[in-house]
């Protein structure tokens, strides 16, 4: 029982240790630092840090979205390494450090059958991309299609937010606090609702959907023990 509170603590120290970051004189480089560690392994995201900043020097903000969706598609290359090559060895105990191992045999799933789609829509969400990566590289997904769907993703996530802080500078926070979601959710319904259109059309859509809901690594045939 004790171990829950220690790991809270842990990640409330981690992103109070973030926080500070967006005020170092070298912030630009933390921010890189951060988003690139996130893709792989790193708890904390780093869209508070891009906030924070973005409301500090709005003329700023698409700088910093770009410096955020680079260094987060590097860190990507960096999980989906990890996958690929040491998934046994570093794969398994991050996902376990992370929370993430019953999520894995899903996401496994659902890039096996969907690709580039899962990416798009989940990359662009706050459901830890470092599942994404990790698990693209384990089941040796594309790397090109990984490659352009992560920099899609990525750069819908950030460069929204260093764009409207750009347009419209310190008065924006207020209405990305509220409505941010909305506009992601928004976007999310559009992709969703065209790729299961085209997985009705198809015939596959919901026994796909069905059967990754209940994978495991086993019943997927991904299982290298």
């Amino acid at each position: 029982m004790t171990a829950i509170p220690r790991n809270k603590s842990m990640i409330q120290r981690l992103y109070g240790w973030t926080m500070e970051k967006s005020a170092h004189p070298h912030a630009e480089y933390w921010l890189a630092l951060v988003s690139f560690v996130e893709a792989s392994f790193f708890p904390i995201p780093p869209h508070p840090m891009l906030g924070l900043m973005c409301l500090a020097e709005p003329k700023k903000a698409v700088r910093y979205a770009l410096i955020c969706t680079l260094a987060s598609v590097a860190g990507g290359i960096f999980g989906y390494g990890i996958g690929f090559f040491l998934y046994e060895s570093v794969g398994l105990w991050l996902l376990g450090v992370l929370h993430l191992t019953e999520s894995f045999p899903a996401a496994a799933c659902y890039l096996r059958d969907y690709g580039a789609e899962i990416i798009l829509v989940k990359g662009a969400t706050p459901i830890p991309f470092k599942l994404l990566t990790i698990t693209a590289g384990f089941i040796h997904m594309n790397f090109v299609t990984f490659l352009w769907a992560s920099l899609a993703s990525r750069a819908f996530s950030f460069m929204l937010v260093g764009l409207l802080f750009r347009l419209f500078g310190a008065p924006i926070k207020a209405f990305i606090d509220k409505y941010l979601a909305w506009v992601a959710g928004g976007f999310i319904i559009l992709v969703v609702g065209g790729f299961i259109a085209a997985s009705a059309l198809s015939g596959g859509g919901s026994k796909t959907a069905d059967k990754c809901s209940h994978a495991t690594l086993e019943s997927i045939g991904l299982d290298r023990k």
